[in-house]
């Protein structure tokens, strides 16, 4: 009696397509995804790792388990409020709605009641003016970088940009800020020294080929001792009485002074200094999402926004719709995570680790993305052996811990209270793996 192949009983395509469950996954991934995994699935079935009538079953489960994106939701337990490597700040709920809105077809172009095109980004504009009435106009852009280059190209472009030595930082992945304002064609003027910068140095600068002065804020480094810098308020009138721009690089993205960051600038203090511009980012501590933020003089927002460069740099429908609902609300992920109340921090780290049998060290967060660099945030972490560590970050959820001093700590000011069970139930899996 001949046997039939076993290959030949596995289901075809077609007919795993045609299945309830796997249409619904069709919907949620897409076709070609569930394509892909159907023939993952039926491919461990002719290699004789499933059993041809087990692979309807399979593939559902598969589906089920896959996610629309390879990014990995973390759980982020390192006390860092803004971590740069795991996207920096968390969204708002009011902004995860809003992005989710603007998924679609929406008026981001245009206006409803006339039919007509409309200008980009009305609403959020207004949102920052409202938070920060200081300034004359804003712009939004796709990053903080992306912000400086447009300024620096559009109002000095062939020009001198003045800047001091001080404040020739470095950002993230290696970017340094004398290799972008160079790429924009302007040409650096460097005043002062690396600790000591003063008023006559800007002024002895200053001359028919300035095209504007830069202030950067030294976000993530600080420098001690003998030194000396010229503030906004000391460089304003000299601009202005040679009518030239000042332009403050903020980098951190806070609109008002927080009484908790009292060495972090904000938009509206530095605009009520003198400066002309006010350079900031949307996902450090204002909490959104990516953005380059720009506030100032109304006229130098226009000539910015009439550059042919602002629409190489502009913000998306998402970003516009993001940042709009984060400036609006009022409030944060990482605003509540830096004002997080350390007595209440330490409830839930030895409700935690009570549960696991683990101890509780006093532990520091930090602000994270370049700002208030060595400001602590005084809280508490659960005290792991170090080799948990790697488990935690395999999991599902992923969980991201401070190893440090030979221990793996899991500091809980970042994380969500309402996670607080997600987060037992990954540290109980993680333990018992090392058993």
């Amino acid at each position: 009696m001949t046997q039939v192949d076993p290959r030949r009983l596995i289901p075809r395509t077609d007919q795993l397509l045609a299945r309830p469950a796997v249409l619904l996954q069709r919907k949620r991934l897409g076709d070609k995804a569930v394509r892909a995994t159907i023939r993952e699935t039926q491919q461990r079935a002719r290699h004789g790792d499933l059993a041809p009538d087990r692979v309807p079953e399979a593939l559902e489960t598969a589906l089920a388990a896959q996610a629309a994106t390879s990014l990995h939701p973390v759980l982020n337990a390192t006390g860092v409020v803004v971590h740069t490597n795991l996207g920096r700040a968390p969204l708002a709920a009011a902004a995860v709605e809003a992005l989710i809105a603007a998924s679609g077809y929406v008026d981001v172009e245009l206006d409803l009641t006339t039919g007509t095109r409309s200008k980009r980004g009305v609403a959020v504009r207004q949102a920052l003016l409202d938070a920060c009435p200081a300034a004359g106009d804003a712009l939004v852009v796709n990053n903080g970088a992306a912000a400086l280059v447009l300024a620096t190209t559009a109002l000095a472009a062939g020009s001198e940009v003045i800047i001091s030595r001080g404040e020739l930082i470095e950002i993230g992945a290696g970017f340094r800020l004398p290799d972008l304002i160079a790429s924009t064609g302007a040409r650096l003027r460097e005043v002062g020294t690396t600790n000591r910068t003063h008023l006559k140095d800007y002024e002895a600068a200053l001359g028919p080929d300035t095209g504007c002065v830069l202030k950067v804020h030294q976000s993530n480094f600080r420098v001690e001792g003998f030194t000396a810098a010229a503030t906004l308020t000391e460089l304003a009138p000299l601009t202005t009485g040679s009518n030239i721009p000042l332009i403050a690089d903020l980098g951190s993205g806070l609109l008002q002074p927080d009484p908790a960051l009292p060495d972090e600038p904000g938009a509206a203090t530095a605009l009520g200094e003198g400066a002309d511009l006010v350079i900031a980012s949307g996902d450090k501590l204002l909490g959104g999402p990516q953005a380059g933020i720009i506030l100032g003089r109304a006229e130098l927002i226009t000539t910015l926004a009439r550059h042919p460069l602002a629409r190489a740099v502009r913000a998306d429908k998402l970003t516009l719709a993001a940042l709009e609902a984060t400036v609006c609300s009022g409030s944060s992920p990482v605003t509540v995570a830096l004002h997080a109340d350390r007595d209440r921090l330490r409830i839930r780290a030895e409700r935690l680790a009570e549960s696991v049998g683990a101890t509780v060290v006093a532990h520091d967060g930090r602000v994270g993305g370049g700002g208030a660099p060595g400001v602590p945030l005084p809280g508490w972490a659960v005290r792991l052996p170090e080799s948990v560590a790697a488990t935690l970050r395999a999991g599902r959820p992923a969980v991201l811990p401070r190893v440090h001093d030979g221990a793996c700590l899991l500091d809980l000011r970042c994380i969500p209270e309402d996670d607080d069970d997600r987060l037992l139930d990954a540290v109980r899996a993680a333990l018992d793996g090392q058993s």
